[in-house]
C-alpha cells in the first residue's frame, strides 16, 4: 500500500511533466498524508497541475469523510470496483512524488522505511481522481494512488507498493481516449528494483504533524541521509 509520501523538490515538476511553469507556489513536503491536498497532473495532450485531496470521494458519496478510507486502489481490481471503476476509465492522473514510506511490521512496533529512485528525483504514481459536489455547490477534487505487488526491494517490508509510471508512458496513462484496462495493463506492474533504493528512517514520520527534513533522518541502524 502507500500511506505517506514526499515531494521534496517541487521545482522539478515543470521539467518532469512539461508544464511550462508552476501555476501556484509549492513548498517541499516530507510527509504527505491522507486527506491533505497535494499536486497531481491531469489532462491528455495538455497537462495541467492541480491540487487535489488524497483520498478518493466518489460522486455518489454522502460526504467527504469516506475519502480517508479510499487512499489506495488495487491495480488488479480498480476497473471493477464501484468506487474506482468510472474514475479509472475516465479520470486518471499522475501523482507527483519523489519517494514514499512503508512500515515493516512484526517487531515491537512498525519500523518506517523510505524508498526513492537511486540518487533521487521526481517520480509519478499512477492515480485516479474524482470531482464531488459539496452541499454548498463547491467542487471537491480527490484522488487515490494505485498499488501493485511489491518488487524484490520492497517485499521484505510490505507486499504492496505504488504503481510507478515511467516518463515515456505519461501520455498513455493520461490519454482520455483509453477507457479499458487492457491497453494499460503493462503499466500496472512493480517497477524494476535496480532503479530504486530504500532504507530505514526516523520515527518522526509516524506523526502527520511532522513535515520537515527530519522525517528522512536515518533510522537507528543508519548513519546519515542518502
Amino acid at each position: 500500500m502507500c500511506g505517506r509520501y514526499t515531494l521534496t523538490s517541487p521545482d522539478e515538476l515543470v521539467q518532469e511533466f512539461g508544464l511550462g511553469e508552476l501555476p501556484f507556489d509549492l513548498a517541499p513536503r516530507y510527509n504527505i498524508a491522507p486527506t491533505q491536498e497535494a499536486p497531481v497532473v491531469v489532462g491528455g495532450q495538455v497537462r495541467e497541475l492541480r491540487l487535489f485531496h488524497w483520498g478518493l470521494v466518489p460522486q455518489w458519496a454522502k460526504d467527504t469523510r469516506g475519502g480517508a478510507r479510499l487512499i489506495n486502489a488495487r491495480s488488479e481490481t480498480v476497473h471493477d470496483k464501484p468506487s474506482f471503476r468510472e474514475a479509472f476509465a475516465r479520470r486518471r492522473c499522475l501523482i507527483c512524488a519523489d519517494g514514499f514510506y512503508e512500515w515493516k511490521r512484526g517487531g515491537k512496533r512498525p519500523v518506517p522505511h523510505y524508498m526513492r529512485r537511486v540518487g533521487g528525483g521526481v517520480i509519478a504514481f499512477a492515480g485516479v481522481w474524482e470531482r464531488y459536489q459539496l452541499p454548498d455547490g463547491r467542487p471537491y477534487f480527490s484522488y487515490a494512488a494505485m498499488t501493485t505487488g511489491a518488487n524484490g526491494l520492497m517485499a521484505p517490508i510490505h507486499d504492496r507498493m505504488p504503481v510507478i509510471i515511467d516518463r515515456a508512458d505519461y501520455d498513455r496513462w493520461l490519454d482520455p481516449s483509453i477507457r479499458e484496462r487492457a491497453p494499460l495493463d503493462d503499466l500496472l506492474r512493480p517497477p524494476a528494483e535496480a532503479g530504486f533504493e530504500m532504507r530505514q528512517v526516523s520515527e518522526r514520520v509516524n506523526s502527520v504533524a511532522n513535515d520537515s527534513p527530519a522525517c528522512l533522518l536515518a533510522g537507528p541502524d543508519q548513519q546519515s541521509l542518502f
